[in-house]
């Protein structure tokens, strides 16, 4: 029997149309950051972000088909990077009390959110279902690591349940939207307040030995 082998030339011709898509699909996002940091949401159009990347508005919608795909995928681009403040702040060695962690959290995510302008577009202005449903995920995997590391540091009571946790973070998020409309940068006496609530909320779960010490 005969074996067909598609001719290399039509391989190599497969492979450059292929990098030059993905070089095309960076493009547009590094201009939709650019314009999300610079302008601001309502700027950061299909149209315009075409216009930024030298790229014609009908060959833009051959990689995403709305702007909402653009956002979901700029989200995903820093979404491993946000969680990775988090995780600093959560495993911050200096944290040793309740106040301390949540202290520690804010501070590195606030620190994120004030290096990437774009980002605070994307998930506090421009914030569609599909990111609804991007933070709630990011927001639950964070809530049941902080139970845990609390749990352990015997900073909350075993018991405590998730949905006092869950709650930090959907205050939390609506703080920081206020934080950040307040100033570009992040307005510290709002985040002040932040830290402050959230750790008064999670006290009310501390071990009843850590209340009785903190009330005298």
């Amino acid at each position: 029997m005969f074996e067909t082998k598609p001719p290399r030339r039509e391989s190599g011709r497969s492979a450059v149309v292929q990098r030059r898509g993905v070089e095309r699909v960076q493009a547009i996002l590094d201009s939709a950051e650019t314009l999300l940091a610079e302008q601001g949401y309502a700027a950061a159009t299909l149209k315009a972000i075409g216009e930024h990347a030298g790229i014609p508005t009908a060959s833009l919608y051959h990689y995403f088909a709305d702007r909402g795909q653009v956002d979901t995928e700029l989200v995903k681009r820093h979404a491993a990077a946000l969680d990775e403040q988090f995780a600093a702040g959560l495993n911050d060695a200096k944290a040793k009390t309740l106040t301390g962690v949540i202290n520690a959290v804010v501070t590195h995510i606030a620190d994120y959110f004030r290096a990437n302008p774009s980002f605070v577009q994307l998930w506090f202005v421009g914030r569609n279902s599909t990111l609804t449903e991007i933070a709630e995920t990011i927001h639950l995997s964070w809530a049941e690591r902080l139970r845990q590391r609390l749990i352990e540091r015997k900073l909350i009571r075993a018991n405590t349940p998730l949905l006092a946790i869950q709650l930090v973070f959907e205050a939390g998020d609506r703080l920081f939207d206020v934080a950040f409309q307040r100033s570009p940068a992040g307005d510290d006496a709002t985040l002040d307040e932040a830290k402050r609530m959230l750790a008064a909320h999670l006290q009310t779960y501390a071990p009843k030995t850590a209340q009785r010490v903190k009330a005298k």
